[in-house]
């Protein structure tokens, strides 16, 4: 009797079945449903963070530019990027300029233009305030001004900066009283 051997070894097919695959996505949909909530929070968190500290730049950029040139300077809110507006709201951009002649807008073309932040967050200055202003000597003519960097919709991470008139930049969370206004804003 002879026995047949079969050339090729018979093997065990692998693979993937379609049930493991189905419970592999399941399980990813579940994650990715627990960690969205607290990813939108840490972006939101971030956005306010960064145009906190986008300000605070700008702000100190335009004190030193005062300092150096020895002319006064501002920063104000702008919609067109080449006025300053008579707003307290500087989320659509903001502008820097000299102003030797104290008429509260940039003589000439400005020096610097921001963009705002396309509605994702609101910032408003100090009711009556809506810009400041950097003498040669470095302190900011006027009163106080604080720009509250906010959204509506998750008050309690309201950011502050506030500048003094010694011309002193100061980031902060906001106070009690600022969350409350920023719970109100729309």
């Amino acid at each position: 009797m002879s026995m047949s051997r079969n050339p090729r070894p018979l093997r065990r097919q692998r693979g993937v079945t379609l049930i493991e695959q189905i419970m592999v996505l399941a399980i990813i949909a579940v994650l990715i449903g627990i960690a969205a909530p607290p990813l939108r929070q840490l972006l939101s968190r971030n956005t306010l963070r960064v145009a906190q500290t986008d300000f605070i730049a700008v702000l100190r950029h335009a004190r030193e530019t005062a300092v150096m040139s020895g002319k006064r300077t501002l920063l104000c809110p702008t919609r067109d990027g080449s006025r300053c507006s008579d707003t307290t709201s500087w989320e659509s951009g903001w502008l820097l300029g000299r102003d030797g002649d104290g008429d509260d807008q940039p003589d000439g073309s400005p020096l610097r233009v921001g963009s705002g932040y396309g509605g994702k967050l609101l910032i408003r200055s100090s009711s009556g305030r809506h810009v400041v202003r950097f003498r040669p000597d470095g302190s900011a003519s006027g009163s106080n001004i604080t720009l509250l960097f906010c959204q509506p919709s998750r008050a309690a991470d309201a950011l502050a900066v506030a500048v003094s008139n010694a011309g002193r930049i100061r980031g902060a969370p906001a106070n009690t009283a600022q969350v409350a206004s920023c719970a109100q804003l729309n």
